[in-house]
């Protein structure tokens, strides 16, 4: 037990606590430990630089007289190494976006909270800059020149030449200086937290709440922006980032104003400049701390690079062709973290049921064959399915099914097309009818194929009221 924050505690509440119990710190140098006792539970806290805590305690307190939603320090110690901060509970942000993050499609509960987010992000970088002492910020006052240097060298040295990659470092340099330029020509009197990310977002009865802000300083609004949206394992699609972006300046013109084409072409500099900073301190406290954590983690940040580079960049053209041959280097290419679409494909009969989507996401396309003609209705048929060739030639003979399976085809393929886009993994079809043996069958029988012809991708058939279960495996 933390002899330290126990005697602050003792301090505080007059009682030593009954339980200590160490908490996760993820990347951080800082010990945080939840204390209980006296009918309360504190948040203690021991970190390693006594001018990093110094910043935390100056800037929780300021946030706080600002109304923001921040954790209120209780007591310091005089020497400032260790500290007590209000239990805010158990549930980051990370954590309550889990479903989403793992299957690509957020429920509306995840984008309500991701709304609420982005807003208060800027109304904490406009409002927590009033009456601020940046001086007060560690280890710089603001984002400038040297700050993008660190950054940039933290990649090349703690990444780029890590990965054994052979380049022409004077040539990288160039085009480092490039960027910083590009960097710093949106200076502006806002707080920038500089780790705003879902780890350090806590969710307290129904708010956002934010945390670990000690790195802060005065900065450009958009590498916050940059920070959250392009999170390694966040997984944002395309139409969620656009419109989380669209929801933040909408509050931020209420602050000031906003040129929205000229705000998104600048954040396309800085989510470049995160990615490779994020990949920085991966290679450092993974590669040479050995922190598991991060090693894990550099996957998902090489993937979101090869999303950027699909759009290349001609402002960088020599970096966009270092960065392009070490995605392909091959400790990166065998690790592919966007699982490739799996498709569905149900018959079933509506007597019993719609079928069960088991991937958690909802259910997707449900197609009422009732309505064509039914071979069913005639004896000859009746032992018959739709994968029978008298129950094929009478359905196609007829032709009513096949328009209705250009129809859904066009639905599907548009769909399916998307899916694959956006890197989601799971799509579902279901085709219904009377008994779940005749039209319904056939109709899968044909998406199935249609699907796995049209995308390559692996399609699961499962004629549920037949119990037969075909895969018809991924094309390369």
């Amino acid at each position: 037990m933390s002899q330290s924050l126990s005697q602050l505690f003792q301090q505080y509440t007059s009682q030593l606590p009954t339980e200590q119990t160490e908490l996760s710190a993820s990347g951080s140098n800082r010990r945080y430990f939840r204390l209980t006792g006296a009918g309360q539970s504190i948040i203690g806290v021991q970190g390693t630089s006594r001018d990093e805590n110094k910043a935390f305690l100056y800037m929780a307190e300021h946030f706080k007289k600002k109304g923001l939603n921040v954790p209120e320090v209780f007591i310091a110690s005089d020497d400032q190494m260790c500290y007590l901060q209000e239990d805010l509970g158990n549930t980051l942000l990370f954590d309550f976006i889990a479903d989403g993050r793992k299957t690509g499609v957020f429920c509306e509960r995840e984008k309500r909270m991701l709304r609420k987010t982005m807003r208060a992000l800027a109304r904490f970088q406009v409002k927590g800059a009033e009456d601020f002492d940046f001086y007060q910020c560690y280890p710089q006052p603001e984002f400038n020149l040297r700050s993008i240097q660190w950054d940039l060298n933290y990649f090349k040295y703690c990444f780029l030449k890590a990965t054994g990659l052979d380049f022409q470092e004077d040539k990288l340099e160039n085009e480092f200086e490039r960027l910083a330029y590009v960097l710093l020509q949106k200076r502006s009197n806002t707080f920038m937290y500089r780790d705003f990310q879902s780890r350090n977002v806590m969710i307290v009865d129904n708010e956002p709440y934010f945390i670990d802000f000690q790195g802060g300083r005065r900065g450009p609004v958009y590498y916050d922006v940059a920070s959250f949206l392009w999170q390694a394992k966040a997984h944002y699609n395309p139409e969620l980032k656009q419109e989380l972006i669209d929801i933040y300046l909408d509050e931020l013109r209420s602050y000031m104003d906003i040129n929205i084409e000229e705000f998104k072409e600048m954040l396309r500099h800085f989510v470049l400049f995160r990615t490779l900073q994020v990949l920085g301190a991966y290679g450092f406290r993974g590669y040479f701390e050995k922190k598991p954590h991060f090693l894990q983690s550099i996957p998902f940040a090489i993937d979101n690079l090869r999303q950027l580079l699909i759009e290349g960049s001609e402002d960088y053209p020599y970096l966009v062709e270092v960065l392009r041959e070490m995605t392909e280097l091959k400790q990166f290419k065998e690790v592919n973290v966007r699982k490739p679409l799996v498709v569905r494909v149900y018959s079933f009969s509506y007597k019993k049921g719609i079928p069960n989507d088991d991937s958690g996401n909802g259910g997707g396309f449900v197609f009422d064959c009732r309505a064509v003609n039914n071979p069913g209705k005639y004896e000859r048929y009746t032992y018959f399915t739709g994968m029978d060739e008298p129950v094929i030639q009478f359905l196609e003979e007829d032709g009513e099914i096949l328009t209705f399976l250009d129809n859904a085809y066009n639905l599907v393929d548009a769909s399916v097309k998307r899916y694959i886009d956006r890197g989601f993994r799971n799509l579902m079809v279901s085709f219904g009818c009377t008994g779940g043996q005749h039209r319904s069958v056939y109709a899968a029988e044909k998406m199935a194929r249609h699907i796995n012809d049209k995308f390559g991708v692996e399609v699961q058939l499962i004629h549920r009221e037949q119990n037969i279960e075909n895969t018809l495996p991924a094309k390369n």
